[in-house]
């Protein structure tokens, strides 16, 4: 195996820990939204997941402000989360409300 730098070892240890973290935090928001014991991927559980990762990553942007690669993904993110909640207002304006409700993401 090749000998990881120090920045490397660094990056590494991160991304670990981030994935690590994610998982748990992925299953936690999973139950909250779910609308039966096995969904994982109706619009509310991903919405619920994009509003999660996109906390993250703005807390992370604050700090690294010039991380533009980030930054991209961040976007496509927010873009998304959008249309996923314009589907989900479209075939269900009900879950739509209670969705945004809990989410905080609307007035």
């Amino acid at each position: 195996m090749k000998k990881l730098t120090k920045r490397e070892e660094k990056l590494h240890f991160r991304r670990i820990n981030f994935n690590k973290m994610k998982k748990d935090e992925k299953k936690s928001v999973m139950k909250k939204f779910q609308t039966h014991a096995k969904d994982t991927g109706s619009s509310q559980v991903q919405i619920a997941i994009l509003t999660e990762k996109i906390a993250m990553l703005t807390e992370h942007l604050q700090t690294h402000k010039k991380d533009k690669h980030s930054r991209r993904g961040l976007l496509g993110m927010v873009g998304k989360r959008r249309r996923l909640l314009k589907y989900l207002q479209m075939s269900n304006v009900a879950q739509y409300a209670d969705v945004v409700k809990q989410l905080g993401l609307r007035k």
